[in-house]
């Protein structure tokens, strides 16, 4: 069984805590990660090494639904969050490892993403293209400094 590896890499005006805690908040998480077109609800949730997450994106038109989950292997405070990614499908067999990486740069935050083992059926182009709207997503959401 063949599988992809994407890697992505942006520079967000923002903090790396900002960024590590939109990924592991699931309020955050419903609103930046699914891609366009898709709602997403997280089901749980428990940010630590060794705990789990379920969630979830539904194609606003068609309505369908798939789910994902996996496990927290390492998180380490405004600097990295590596994890385990499962569908539920079938047909996306197998288990992917997400790897964020902040780095504090003059002017925001650097971010790498490395997504291994994404399923033959899932086109690479696909997932890229998914990724970057979600990463302009969560721009919006954590370049704001609004205060009060």
């Amino acid at each position: 069984m063949a599988t992809n590896t994407i890697r992505l890499h942006r520079v967000l005006r923002t903090t790396p805590e900002k960024i590590y805690r939109a990924f592991l908040d699931a309020d955050a998480m419903a609103k930046w990660l699914p891609p366009n077109g898709f709602t997403g609800k997280v089901h749980h949730i428990d940010a630590k090494v060794g705990g789990t997450y379920k969630m979830s994106f539904t194609n606003f038109t068609t309505k369908n639904s798939h789910s994902f989950g996996g496990e927290y292997l390492e998180l380490i405070p405004d600097e990295r969050i590596r994890h385990t990614d499962k569908f539920d499908d079938p047909n996306f067999p197998g288990e992917m490892q997400t790897t964020i990486s902040l780095l504090k740069v003059s002017c925001g935050t650097e971010v790498n993403i490395v997504q291994e083992g994404i399923p033959e059926a899932i086109p690479p182009e696909a997932c890229y293209l998914g990724w970057q709207e979600s990463l302009a997503l969560l721009a919006q959401l954590v370049e704001p400094e609004i205060t009060g």
